[in-house]
């Protein structure tokens, strides 16, 4: 099969590595004529160029561009395809993305691989990255079944986990374990060096270690992605965020009362919380 993948950054050079060691022709298009040749080299992409028009042989397109520009990149995309051209993004925010391009092309399906590393950039991308991942879908009710097919094909072929739901499900769902996680991370490093003490503060620097590595990791990741995540799926994270607050002041509420009793009780609850969504963890400790 004809892949075509616009934008070749950590996600898209992903998925040509993988397609193309199934035996997929891969095709990638890319702003920079830089990053296609590195494609190339690295054996991610089979071919690839900066004219969107190459993407014409592909029976199968996957976007993973940044969430901005997923739209107007298939505005300028459909001019070139055949109406029967399978469409399909990786955007982390859904609803948007579906409502404005659902219109435009009966065989869109939106999606979102849940895999991903801090680091960005045709150079991060890596083989198997989508293995056990969870591979969200959210196809429109006037969506063809063949084009669904098609689409659920290729993700098993990765190795992830497939799950169907409506693109509002899926957007409160990430506010709540992949975007408010973010900005709380964020947040974290943000007050951390606030600190005014510059000997402190270069003491906590010297002896952070695995709780704050693991707590910090994705508020140290790409901004520009933590920005769009904002910005496409405002409503769902200010709920997931006013949320949190109201959390934190409860655990700041008990600790200024002294009330180690309900404390304890409260992160019982949460540590035994954990499991439910992150199993693995439990069946397979590290």
């Amino acid at each position: 099969m004809n892949i075509g993948i616009l934008g070749l950054g950590l996600i898209g050079g992903s998925l040509g590595f993988d397609l193309r060691s199934q035996g997929h022709h891969v095709l990638g298009v890319s702003r920079r004529e830089s990053t296609c040749q590195k494609a190339i080299a690295l054996g991610s992409v089979d071919e690839a160029s900066v004219n969107i028009s190459l993407l014409a042989a592909a029976e199968v397109v996957f976007i993973c561009t940044p969430l901005a520009l997923i739209v107007p990149q298939v505005e300028q995309l459909i001019d070139h395809l055949p109406t029967n051209t399978v469409v399909t993004d990786v955007g982390s925010v859904k609803a948007p993305i579906v409502k404005a391009i659902s219109p435009l092309w009966n065989h869109f399906i939106g999606g979102h691989p849940m895999a991903g590393t801090a680091d960005s950039g045709i150079e991060a991308a890596q083989r198997d990255l989508f293995v056990g991942k969870p591979y969200v879908l959210t196809p429109e009710a006037t969506t063809p079944t063949s084009a669904i097919t098609v689409v659920e094909e290729i993700v098993r072929s990765l190795g992830a986990n497939i799950y169907h739901c409506q693109p509002e499900q899926h957007d409160r769902a990430v506010s709540w374990i992949s975007h408010l996680p973010v900005m709380i991370s964020a947040a974290l490093i943000s007050a951390c060096i606030n600190e005014t003490d510059a000997d402190v503060l270069q003491l906590a620097q010297k002896l952070a270690s695995s709780g704050f590595r693991d707590t910090s990791r994705v508020g140290g990741g790409n901004p520009e992605l933590g920005v769009m995540m904002a910005r496409y799926n405002r409503q769902a994270l200010l709920n997931s965020l006013q949320q949190y607050r109201h959390n934190l002041d409860e655990l700041i509420n008990l600790i200024e009362q002294e009330n180690w009793s309900t404390l304890e009780h409260k992160l019982q609850a949460t540590q035994q919380a954990r499991s439910n969504f992150v199993p693995d963890l439990y069946r397979n400790p590290v």
